[in-house]
């Protein structure tokens, strides 16, 4: 008989678009029976004038988390449940000890706070980091198994909370290649207007160094096109940026949507500089449409851009680096083309949405039967 599988699944920040496309590839696989409850991180109506609950995320996901899974079971009974992050399991112990529970994450949450500061996120007090820590590792040894998005976050749940690692499989997040298919690896989409295009693509403009960029922008466009005829820069954000000679912004995007997928097939790279990032969804779309890709060597992130082959690494907030490693590209559109298709062979080999839910449902069903 088919295990009938309860998936939670969180919808903030870089989640959304993994949820999206984890959802669509789910109705394909016959090794499972898929039941989905999303968990959004917006507070809406009467929610979000409760005191602490419309603050609180940890709160309110484990809150509708345990709405979703009873639901789930009362429609049928679940022989697994799958919840990604640990964020909406650290409240759900009790449905973890009925049900087969995997576990999925990013980054751990003392690697969270590593990276906090940018995230609007503070850390508390001893008392409750203490209890916050205890909490999360009780998650994890009560999960019959953890699923994380890369070596770097699998290295935390071992080393920040003594998880065996044979308990620990990386899956990363997957992207659909046959939707990126790029023209031609090295970007340009074909393009015959003579423009060269540098992609950003980050909702919080700041933490993803979004500022840095246009600051290194604006400078090689002064060195290389004085008379800004060839070069731009588009950017996807959240953010208002100002208007400026060269800059096209572009708000409202929606995960794969054709509007996105085209501006990677327009692009000529990829740039990132990110301040704080765990891995960074927007480098797999971008290493699948074929581009090179520019960086930080931040938490993850080296598992998809890795120096001199699928792209540069620059540190974070150096612009002077930033414009070097622009220019190299922009100079050198046989290095382009090289890096692009090995961003390419990458993502195929490695974040394919098919193949890698395929490997989850496994897991899956495997935890279902108690093995």
């Amino acid at each position: 008989m088919t295990p009938r599988v309860g998936f939670v699944l969180e919808r903030s920040l870089g989640h959304t678009s993994h949820a999206e496309t984890l959802t669509a590839h789910l109705p394909a696989e016959t090794t499972i029976e898929a039941a989905v409850c999303q968990i959004t991180y917006e507070v809406e109506g009467k929610a979000a004038k409760v005191p602490v609950y419309r603050s609180d995320w940890t709160l309110r996901a484990g809150i509708l988390a345990r709405q979703g899974v009873r639901r789930m079971n009362r429609d049928g009974h679940l022989d697994a449940l799958f919840m990604h992050t640990q964020v909406p399991a650290v409240l759900c112990p009790d449905w973890m000890y009925r049900i087969p529970t995997v576990v999925s994450l990013d980054a751990t949450p003392l690697q969270y706070d590593q990276l906090g500061d940018l995230y609007d996120h503070k850390i508390g007090n001893r008392w409750s980091e203490k209890a916050k820590w205890r909490a999360n590792r009780a998650c994890f040894r009560r999960a019959r198994h953890v699923v994380t998005w890369s070596q770097w976050a699998m290295d935390g749940v071992v080393d920040g909370y003594d998880i065996a690692p044979d308990k620990i499989t990386v899956l990363p997040p997957g992207v659909d290649p046959a939707l990126w298919q790029p023209d031609s690896p090295g970007g340009g989409g074909g393009r015959t207007d003579g423009m060269l295009r540098i992609l950003f693509v980050g909702g919080d403009l700041e933490r993803k160094g979004g500022d840095v960029l246009l600051a290194a922008f604006e400078e090689l466009q002064t060195e290389l096109d004085p008379e800004r005829r060839w070069l731009a820069l588009d950017l996807v954000t959240r953010a208002d940026v100002p208007e400026r000679p060269g800059v096209r912004v572009h708000g409202g995007m929606s995960p794969n949507s054709p509007a996105l997928v085209a501006l990677y097939h327009e692009a000529d790279m990829f740039v990132l500089p990110t301040r704080a990032d765990c891995l960074g969804i927007a480098l797999v779309e971008a290493g699948a449409a074929g581009l090179p890709l520019v960086s930080t060597a931040m938490a993850g992130i080296p598992e998809i851009v890795k120096k001199d082959d699928t792209g540069l690494v620059v540190p974070p907030g150096d612009r002077a680096a930033l414009v070097a490693a622009l220019r190299e590209l922009v100079e050198h559109p046989e290095l382009r083309r090289r890096l692009g298709a090995s961003a390419r062979d990458l993502v195929v080999r490695r974040f394919d949405a098919t193949t890698n839910t395929h490997r989850l449902a496994e897991i899956l069903a495997a935890v279902a039967a108690g093995s």
